[in-house]
């Protein structure tokens, strides 16, 4: 009897063990075989030939800002599976509550303002004070989740699906640049970056057009047969999330009367994604001085992981200031200077897998010639003027022209990238795809060239070892160079 038993659970054992894993292999296989289908995608849009330095191609207005978008069907932004888009936010201006498909970097380039970002199932940790009405049934005091100050030089990092809004409460205005990652696993959906405005009645131009894009190039002949209709519906709005239900069910799900759930679907609201607050908008919001900032942000950043008590995903920290020259990588004072923000200094961009490097180049100084070794680069110009030569597998140069402010310019993955500063400075933010991304230098005192033999220098570009030692060693600046003499008639004007 009792080897019977024995014999019975035994079975059963393996039978679960058997079904448990083929559940584990069948997810494990789901994921590999979605990963394999981004990195087909991707590989398929990065057969680039040549490339442009790219301004907004489509500009939004609202009630109380601007919204322009870089153009997504662009195949440098197809290559790096991103896309582009910048707000510019006036006094009292509220950019509406809103979350995307894909996860998002936000670089503050000019004012400052407050951020919040609502995370699932996280307690509402900020309260003000209020007074009970007199039937002690209701408080005026307000709960909510955490907001923060925002400043010039912040870069705030938000996951997908978190609802997140901005608001200045400046004498200038908030500008804010936002890079998303639609090549990221966590967008499940396509390739189109998509908002979903919890608010509002926001623009039909404010969403992907890679879609609609790349279906006219399908149909051809059919899409201009119905060009009428399509102008017609490019004249309409898109709701917010709330304008697709059923009034009668907002009001039961929020337990309000059917005139409050239908002012929440927001139709005849034409003011667009920026609205103008009516008063100046009241938050609980602690105040904190730079050097407060500064050690908070320090703490966090310290050691460069998780422990499971410093920062669980409620509290985790969004933001990190990259303009303060003392947090500088790499400084040259007579080149100067680079910044980066990655998982080991914000650890939230672990697991949105996205990092930032601010660069700021001196007149007629260079950034060393390199290559992202794990990323691709989207670089936005800040200030000044510069000259970037980019340069493929091949050997073929697929970008070589001077930028300016306000310009976009991608450095696919491995591809030889060098920037030199015109006669203004050069500074510029770029976006990597990768939590940690990684730089191979081709010149200077940690490059690739100065840790080969001399031998094989020498024998590689057909010189004599003399010249092989000054291809080594003539430059000993480690990233950011100093405008050499030899360079001088080269300069940008």
């Amino acid at each position: 009897m009792s080897s019977s038993t024995l014999f019975s659970l035994t079975l059963c054992f393996l039978v679960l063990f058997n079904c448990c894993f083929a559940q584990i292999e069948q997810v494990t296989s789901r994921h590999d075989q979605q990963q394999a289908r981004r990195r087909s995608f991707q590989q398929s849009e990065c057969q680039l030939q040549r490339i442009n330095a790219l301004e907004p191609a489509r500009r939004i207005k609202s009630e109380a800002g601007v919204t322009e978008i870089w153009d997504e069907n662009d195949e440098q932004f197809q290559c790096a599976g991103v896309a582009v888009i910048r707000h510019t936010i006036q006094q009292r201006g509220l950019l509406l509550p809103a979350y995307s498909n894909a996860p998002k970097l936000v670089y503050v380039e000019q004012g400052r303002g407050i951020q919040g970002a609502v995370f699932p199932g996280c307690p509402e940790t900020f309260q003000s004070s209020g007074q009970f009405s007199r039937d002690q049934s209701q408080s005026s005091e307000d709960q909510h989740q955490k907001v923060r100050q925002v400043r010039e030089g912040d870069v705030v990092a938000l996951p997908s699906g978190v609802a997140d809004w901005f608001y200045n409460d400046g004498d200038s205005p908030l500008v804010l640049v936002q890079l998303l990652d639609t090549s990221n696993p966590a967008n499940q959906l396509d390739q189109d970056f998509r908002n979903f405005f919890l608010a509002g009645n926001p623009q039909r131009e404010l969403q992907s057009q890679r879609s609609s894009y790349q279906r006219d190039q399908f149909e051809g002949q059919r899409g201009r047969q119905d060009e009428g209709e399509s102008r017609r519906h490019q004249q309409d709005r898109h709701r917010n999330v709330f304008g697709g239900f059923d009034e009668k069910i907002l009001a039961e799900a929020f337990n309000i009367d059917t005139r409050l759930a239908r002012s929440m679907r927001n139709e005849k609201d034409n003011r667009g994604i920026i609205v103008r607050a009516e008063h100046e908008l009241q938050v609980v919001s602690p105040h904190q001085s730079r050097e407060e900032e500064r050690e908070i942000e320090y703490r966090g950043g310290r050691g460069g992981g998780f422990n499971g008590i410093e920062e669980t995903f409620c509290t985790a920290r969004l933001k990190h200031n990259i303009n303060d020259p003392e947090r500088a990588d790499f400084f040259n004072p007579r080149a100067g200077r680079l910044t980066t923000v990655n998982s080991l200094n914000l650890p939230i961009l672990r697991s949105v897998q996205l990092s930032v490097e601010r660069g700021v180049l001196y007149p007629n100084a260079m950034m060393s010639p390199h290559w992202n070794m794990n990323a691709h680069s989207i670089i936005y110009i800040t200030r000044g003027n510069g000259r970037i030569q980019i340069v493929g597998d091949n050997g073929q140069t697929i970008f070589d022209g001077e930028v300016r402010e306000g310009q976009v310019v991608t450095a696919p993955q491995s591809f030889a990238v060098v920037k030199k500063a015109g006669s203004q400075g050069f500074e510029w933010v770029s976006f990597k795809t990768n939590d940690n991304a990684q730089v191979s230098e081709l010149a200077g005192r940690v490059s690739t060239i100065r840790g080969l033999p001399v031998e094989v220098v020498a024998n590689s570009f057909q010189i004599s070892r003399e010249d092989a030692r000054r291809l080594k060693n003539n430059r000993e600046e480690v990233s950011v160079f100093s405008p050499s003499q030899s360079g001088r008639s080269d300069e940008i004007a």
